[in-house]
């Protein structure tokens, strides 16, 4: 197979499932992408390489025909297909008005079939043999990793993003040939590969796996619409906080007397600002307290999850000598 070796560019065998493909293809994506490598010609080329080669192998019918005629098959196949109308235009003819037999295209002069192939050409560049339009396709959805804090996501935040999105070739509208042959911006390909900034923003509510679509900000369609972007969201750890669905999960630090006698806490928040908490004598460890509507807000929705407030009974340490005292008398008081 001559030209790129798509395959070899994700990584993957020819025989790779629709999974396999994605899979090396995020994989290396993450790996290879701008805002990971900032400045880096090579990353940036490695980048580029790896959308083209996910752009053919993840369409069923471009990896089809890439399988049978190699990275150039859009140009191989419209020479195949205009090789096969030609000679069915020879054959066509059958006998002429006087019944003189036409030449078929066995036996055709050269110079008579470069005339047809000439005909035939013509119009390729304005999308097909005879010079009609190509049908208008919609444009590609990408995907892209974002990773935000649970902060972000609990009030919601705005990215900036660089993007390598291809488009159709402004030299020969996605056609891949000019009146002077092949394009020479695109190399055949019809699309080119343009950088763009791009500021979206991150509903409240995400979580780990969510998809946001940004729509219309897909790859540009071949006279059709634009496809979508998909923000693949990645929620980082919180060094206090665990998510559970909408619900806010917080340990809560109580002194050994507030849990025996009841008392007040100050449980956190992700706004920054504490919640008064109160709690009954014998409050054990571990027990968990409900504060309504006070955890993460729902996606597409505006009402919250709760925050889970546990309990973290403290030990007190460094005992003074009546401290200590008192813990005896409770002892011999309590013994079990």
């Amino acid at each position: 197979m001559a030209g790129k070796d798509y395959y070899g560019v994700l990584g993957i065998p020819k025989g790779a499932s629709d999974k396999d493909v994605k899979s090396a293809y995020r994989k290396l994506a993450r790996k290879y992408h701008p805002d990971v490598n900032p400045g880096d010609k090579g990353a940036e080329a490695r980048f580029k390489e790896i959308n083209e080669a996910f752009e053919v192998l993840s369409d069923a019918e471009k990896r089809k025909k890439y399988d049978q005629y190699g990275s150039d098959f859009e140009n191989q196949e419209a020479f195949a297909r205009a090789r096969q109308q030609a000679q069915q235009q020879y054959q066509s003819y059958g006998r002429g008005g006087g019944g003189t037999p036409f030449t078929t295209y066995e036996t055709a002069d050269m110079g008579d079939l470069n005339e047809v192939f000439e005909s035939l050409f013509k119009g390729f560049g304005q999308g097909g043999a005879r010079g009609g339009r190509r049908a208008p396709k919609r444009g590609r959805d990408i995907e892209h990793p974002v990773e935000v804090t649970l902060e972000e996501a609990f009030n919601g935040t705005k990215r900036v993003m660089e993007l390598q999105s291809e488009q159709p070739c402004p030299s020969c509208q996605g056609m891949g040939r000019t009146k002077a042959g092949v394009c020479q911006m695109c190399r055949g390909a019809g699309r080119v590969i343009k950088p763009r900034r791009l500021e979206v923003k991150i509903p409240a509510g995400v979580k780990e796996g969510s998809r946001v679509r940004i729509a219309g900000e897909g790859e540009q369609g071949m006279g059709g619409s634009p496809g979508d972007l998909y923000l693949l969201i990645k929620v980082a750890p919180h060094p206090m906080f665990k998510r559970e669905g909408d619900d806010l999960l917080v340990d809560v630090p109580v002194s050994l007397a507030s849990a025996v006698l009841g008392g007040e806490v100050q449980v956190p928040t992700l706004r920054g600002s504490k919640l008064a908490l109160r709690i009954p004598p014998e409050t054990q460890n571990g027990k968990v307290f409900k504060l309504s509507k006070q955890g993460m807000p729902r996606l597409g929705d505006s009402s919250r999850g709760d925050m889970l407030a546990r309990m973290a009974v403290v030990l007190p340490t460094n005992l003074n000598d009546k401290e200590r005292a008192l813990f005896e008398q409770f002892r011999s008081m309590r013994p079990n």
